[in-house]
């Protein structure tokens, strides 16, 4: 009699992740993917509802493996939140290219944008930039609260579609090691920050709240 195979969700991982990359298919059903691995059907519903719930908890699963590991670096004051964004973006895709072929199975030809794959993914990400400290510009911080929720899911959402396009950008590099995506990263991070931290913009703003106030001020 062949021993029981020790299920967790770490090892229903790895299992479902050889048999897609061996076979080029998913398992027909949770019966026979349980029975090959000598395992019980009701282990599998401990974890998960279905292969599709394991392939939206992989990418996730590798985020949040990448946040732990960037933990001791990211944890130091000096850190600027530019450098924890970077930090956590660099150990993320070094996992995803460890994991490519699984990772390219998984994603595979959809447009990423579109796809529910990353729907857990994208709330660990929204949860890890809520995390990160980003100087807010003085017309946010003394403004109504429904103005700042805007601002803040705004954030998150650009912040979401740039690690998306980096997604893309990984998915279809060619250069040894990915190393193109790597300056795909920070150039655009860069870019942004820069953009956040542009002194004629803070004008602007500054601009645009003394409008604001001399139209909508009381009498």
């Amino acid at each position: 009699m062949q021993e029981q195979t020790k299920i967790t969700k770490e090892k229903i991982f790895e299992l479902y992740g050889d048999y897609i990359l061996n076979s080029g298919a998913k398992p027909k059903n949770v019966y026979l993917f349980a029975k090959e691995n000598q395992f019980e059907e009701i282990e599998f519903y401990h974890y998960f509802s279905g292969f599709e719930q394991i392939e939206r908890e992989i990418l996730n699963h590798l985020f949040i493996k990448s946040l732990e590991l960037s933990h001791q670096v990211n944890s130091s004051e000096e850190t600027t939140t530019k450098e924890k964004l970077l930090n956590v973006y660099y150990i993320f895709f070094e996992n995803l290219t460890m994991n490519r072929s699984l990772v390219l199975s998984i994603l595979g030809t959809h447009t990423i944008q579109n796809i529910k794959i990353l729907r857990n993914l994208r709330e660990t990400h929204r949860q890890f930039i809520n995390t990160l400290d980003f100087k807010e510009w003085e017309i946010f911080e003394k403004a109504k609260q429904d103005i700042r929720t805007f601002n803040e899911k705004s954030r998150q959402e650009a912040l979401w579609l740039h690690l998306v396009s980096a997604l893309n950008f990984w998915k279809k590099d060619t250069s040894p090691d990915f190393e193109k995506t790597d300056i795909f990263i920070e150039k655009t991070i860069d870019t942004g920050f820069e953009f956040i931290e542009n002194e004629p913009l803070r004008k602007v703003l500054d601009l645009g709240k003394f409008l604001w106030k001399e139209k909508f001020k009381t009498s």
